[in-house]
């Protein structure tokens, strides 16, 4: 038998180009941890962006002094929302951690009565599952409420950590001047030290990447904003209407962050909310919060297809492997980073998965 070196030399280099661009995105993802102030930085600047260029056209002022105004009404926007959350989430979730256990017994009065109320008679359920299931449940709501206990912990714990947030903040001040105004010197900088067949083919690459990816995150994240407010109105108007909403800005985070994942939506948290109220016999809350829910339903139908120009191609199955991939690895945030990372894959790989990845690999 006849080993053709050749071709089994050229499915070798197929086979290490993608595992090198696997370790590649790996390392990026990882170095864009370790560097997430710049990583925020570099996104705000972009977002910023089409506003500094406008002042530059219509002011006719030169770039430095255009990003210096964008930047001073940027800041004075950023830190009093940050200032303004954070003492807010602080309060409330500090308000939610002291009446934790109070929410564990009215969850175990629920779940008591509601498996009084049905009738197992008929069912003939053995007394020793029944017990089962009632612990079941019972663990269920103890890992709940332990969760939430630890979530709420870290977060006030992250908050109220003056050093380590003031370190954080500076660093991310201080790299997005430099990023608004040395942004031509910087791109210079970097196609001056690397050669010029890297710059092209990297230029190529990150033009692509950029559009495909900034599209999606500029799309998802304006939708999720819209959401994230119109949940926060709604609900501070409950708060005023006292109606039995005591942590507005958290709930709407929650609902935010929620609406963030792919495939799910602000339903998975608020039609469940809204049928525990509804079983504690608070129904005009849970009247509300449905309400609340059809129009944010009914804006992000009507605004969806107007943001979000093009899909991204990927079938939702592989988003949700994707998803559950990144809850695997690194739990909640992973759900959210798998299918960006999916993203980053598709576009680099896009000519081997439009030709096809094991004939591009093999069939040589």
């Amino acid at each position: 038998m006849i080993i053709d070196m050749n071709y089994w030399g050229k499915v070798f280099k197929n086979i290490l180009v993608l595992a090198l661009s696997v370790i590649g995105v790996y390392l990026g993802f990882k170095l864009a941890i370790f560097y997430f102030p710049f990583l925020i930085a570099f996104i705000i600047s972009l977002m910023l962006e089409p506003l500094i260029r406008f002042i530059m056209k219509h002011a006719k002022l030169k770039r430095k002094a255009s990003s210096i105004i964008v930047f001073v009404i940027s800041i004075i926007v950023i830190v009093g929302l940050l200032i303004w959350a954070g003492v807010t989430v602080v309060s409330e979730a500090s308000n939610l951690l002291t009446k934790l256990n109070e929410y564990f017994e009215k969850g175990y009065e629920l779940i008591q009565n509601l498996l009084s109320n049905l009738d197992f008679g008929k069912l003939q359920i053995p007394d020793n599952i029944m017990n089962t299931i009632q612990e079941s449940a019972m663990d269920f709501l103890g890992t709940l409420t332990e969760w939430v206990k630890n979530a709420l912990t870290g977060a006030i714990n992250f908050l109220t950590s003056i050093p380590t947030i003031g370190v954080y903040i500076v660093v991310t001040l201080l790299a997005l001047y430099f990023l608004c105004v040395d942004k031509v010197y910087m791109i210079d900088q970097l196609e001056h030290h690397m050669p010029q067949t890297w710059v092209k083919k990297i230029g190529i690459h990150l033009k692509g990447l950029v559009k495909s990816l900034g599209k999606y995150l500029k799309a998802q994240l304006t939708l999720v904003l819209i959401s994230f407010i119109i949940t926060l109105i709604g609900l501070y108007i409950f708060y005023f209407a006292g109606l039995n909403v005591h942590y507005p800005l958290l709930m709407a985070l929650i609902i935010g962050f929620i609406d963030l994942l792919p495939i799910f939506g602000s339903g998975a948290f608020m039609l469940p909310w809204a049928v525990l109220t509804a079983c504690s016999g608070d129904f005009t809350l849970a009247i509300a919060i449905l309400i609340l829910w059809v129009i944010i339903s009914i804006v992000r139908q009507i605004l969806e297809p107007k943001i979000v120009s093009g899909h991204i191609g990927i079938h939702p199955i592989f988003t949700l492997i994707a998803m559950y991939t990144g809850f695997k690895f690194i739990g909640v945030l992973g759900m959210i980073i798998g299918p960006i990372l999916l993203i980053i894959l598709k576009n680099i790989f896009a000519t081997f998965i439009d030709r096809g990845v094991f004939k591009s690999i093999f069939d040589i």
